[in-house]
């Protein structure tokens, strides 16, 4: 196979500190020891089938919750809600905060809903509550919690949608979710983002 060479275009290799290159932000609950909710900003997920794997850091109170209560929600903001999920960016729930945390600015702070000024909603079945203005909340269950032996900077948490919650604005069709409609909020190398026109779509899309 003949490889096309564009003189016009040109590589260099860098080493970024983050690796953050386009993913949906998430905002992820979890119980804490009283019955209150937890809420934890994230950036790392994927899902296939009805499973979601979610890469959690290691000192935060997300992990520390899922391993005493294996349920949480997974809720999926718009882009217009970036500036509330900046507002909690630099809060954990962790009371003892890790060193490196304290280093880069972290600072304790156990009521996130009223500093992101977002509403709690009840969930169908599991305890932690739900975040009312995401169109998007999935109500899961922790399947296995594993922290790889190659680093000691996060942990990989297999969780299992019970109930996949939508606003019915952004609903076609039953049970699809209309992507003309819908835009998740995207981290792209720690900068907030949405989506742009479609292009296209794939030619598994039933919709």
């Amino acid at each position: 196979m003949k490889i096309e060479r564009q003189n016009t275009i040109s590589f260099k290799e860098i080493k970024p500190k983050i690796m953050y290159y386009g993913t949906p932000t998430l905002l992820l609950n979890t119980l804490n020891e009283d019955g209150t909710t937890n809420i934890s900003p994230m950036s790392s997920s994927w899902a296939l089938g009805d499973y979601i794997v979610l890469g959690i850091g290691l000192g935060g109170k997300a992990l520390e919750n899922l391993r005493r209560h294996k349920e949480c929600v997974i809720n999926l903001p718009s882009p217009s809600l970036w500036e509330n999920v900046e507002k909690i960016s630099s809060y954990t729930g962790t009371k003892n905060i890790p060193p490196f945390k304290k280093e880069i600015g972290f600072t304790y702070k156990k009521d996130k809903y009223e500093s992101s000024e977002l509403t709690p909603l009840s969930s169908k079945t599991v305890l932690p509550t739900r975040i009312k203005e995401c169109p998007i909340q999935i109500e899961a269950v922790v399947k296995n919690i594993r922290i790889p032996e190659y680093t000691s900077l996060f942990a990989i948490v297999e969780t299992q949608v019970l109930h996949f919650h939508a606003e019915e604005s952004i609903i076609q069709n039953g049970n699809y979710i209309n992507p003309s409609k819908w835009s998740p909020l995207i981290y792209n190398f720690r900068h907030y983002f949405e989506l742009g026109r479609e292009l296209g779509k794939t030619f598994r899309s039933e919709t």
